[in-house]
């Protein structure tokens, strides 16, 4: 099953993040897109659904942000643009936060695809004519 949403103002982002919360178990989330499509605006919409009180940003350079919820839970941010080799991933300890319970938000994940676990929400947002597309699928493999 693949979800289609069609987003011409940011202001919808915050209902597609709920549904998609609500819908799936998984807290896997995938994000694909190029740069500047608004993959870390749509988490930040996530997060608020989430009850982060931190201040989300982009973890470009950090590779990882960590934030907590109003009911103490963590939420990952990751972003692996920069990246250059699986052993810079593997020294982050990404195992131990993507095999946790929590949340786990991850942009530019095609680097390190066959790192991650089979179940995931994958997430593509495509820009044009600054109106969204963003089609959402559960993969089980």
């Amino acid at each position: 099953m693949e979800l289609t949403y069609n987003v011409s103002d940011e202001s919808q982002l915050n209902d597609i993040a709920l549904e998609l919360l609500n819908k799936f178990d998984l807290k896997l989330y995938l994000f694909y897109g190029k740069m500047g499509v608004g993959k870390t605006t749509f988490i930040k919409k996530f997060c608020d659904k989430l009850g982060v009180k931190d201040i989300v940003s982009s973890p470009t350079f950090s590779i990882i942000n960590q934030y907590k919820s109003m009911s103490e839970i963590d939420v990952f941010h990751f972003d692996f643009y920069r990246t250059t080799c699986k052993e810079e991933i593997y020294d982050i300890g990404y195992e131990e936060y993507i095999y946790s319970s929590s949340y786990c938000f991850i942009e530019w994940s095609e680097r390190l695809m066959d790192l991650l676990p089979t179940n995931y929400i994958k997430i593509e947002i495509f820009l044009n004519d600054n109106k969204r597309t963003i089609k959402v699928k559960k993969v089980i493999k």
